[in-house]
């Protein structure tokens, strides 16, 4: 059935070139994330994918940021070998002689348009879904060894700094100039601070310390904005803390708190049966379960700003 586990898993599943040296050729997942940006933000509303300026430009930018530097980037060479996947087609034109194109205009004249398969682009028409497939892709293919701590903090930093760049150049040429343009691009971006956080506190709750694993690529563990980056843009690490699906919910709606000892602040009014866990009221008091390393602590004030703002003492 091809619902959004079996996409997920041929995502994480690409068949890429990688070497030991060299590591992997994110070539597939790099245009896979960039066509995701271009449907959030309407400019591919319909299944047919052209190669289009608005394309080879979102995959060349994507590619400076989190493209392996001993690879060469060209937009040419994943259009066409992404048909092997099974779910990407290719409406050539008529005239196609049937050689992989070599170049960008080569790539123009042989094919017409890419297209989905309808149940996945329907998927990717759905905002939570489209965050589960972006995670699959980014767990996959973007640094998911512990000793590439580095590399994925150096990654999200890079979105942090540059991709606002692009952002706001972008937004300067489009009518509607307001925060929430930019919000549809922060998917992919925000895939990758949760990862990064996440793997900072070592895939576990910094409330409960659960910790379940089904591989290395998947977690019960969500990296987590402290301040909506709705609200602040911030994907800084210090803004980030790593919350299991149930406390992460919690911690969004202000049902507890962090004190600047990093001390756990229970809401009063809490009306809870726990069976077989420990209460949340219980863990008031104690102390977050921190990273490692101070320095990827999370933010005093960004701690302060959640309690003023979003606690319901």
């Amino acid at each position: 059935m091809k619902n959004i586990g079996y996409y997920c898993q041929h995502f994480s599943e690409l068949k890429v070139s990688s070497s030991q040296k060299r590591g992997n050729a994110q070539y597939k997942p790099i245009l896979i994330l960039s066509v995701i940006d271009l449907m959030a933000r309407g400019l591919i509303n319909t299944n047919e994918i052209l190669v289009s300026d608005e394309l080879i430009k979102t995959f060349d930018n994507y590619w400076k940021v989190i493209g392996s530097p001993f690879y060469k980037g060209g937009l040419h060479y994943p259009f066409f070998h992404l048909q092997n996947e099974g779910f990407w087609h290719i409406k050539f034109q008529q005239n196609f002689n049937g050689l992989q194109p070599k170049t960008i205009n080569k790539l123009k004249d042989a094919v017409k348009y890419a297209y989905l398969d309808n149940e996945l682009f329907h998927l990717l028409q759905d905002g939570v879904s489209r965050q589960e497939l972006i995670d699959a892709l980014v767990s996959a293919f973007f640094a998911y060894h512990e000793n590439d701590l580095e590399e994925i903090l150096q990654i999200n930093q890079s979105f942090q700094d540059e991709l606002f760049e692009i952002d706001n150049l972008l937004e300067s040429a489009n009518s509607d100039k307001s925060p929430r343009w930019s919000l549809k691009r922060a998917a992919i971006r925000n895939a990758f601070f949760r990862k990064a956080v996440v793997q900072i506190y070592d895939y576990r709750c910094a409330f409960c310390g659960l910790k379940v694993s089904k591989t290395v690529k998947q977690n019960i563990v969500d990296g987590a904005h402290i301040k909506p980056f709705a609200q602040f843009f911030d994907n800084k690490i210090h803004n980030g803390i790593a919350l299991c699906k149930n406390h992460h919910w919690a911690f969004d709606r202000g049902w507890f708190a962090v004190d600047e000892q990093y001390k756990i602040i229970i809401s009063n009014d809490l009306a809870e049966v726990s069976p077989h866990t420990k209460p949340m009221k219980d863990f008031h008091g104690e102390k977050l379960l921190l990273p490692q390393t101070e320095q990827f602590f999370p933010g005093i004030e960004a701690l302060q700003w959640h309690r003023q703002n979003i606690f319901q003492a």
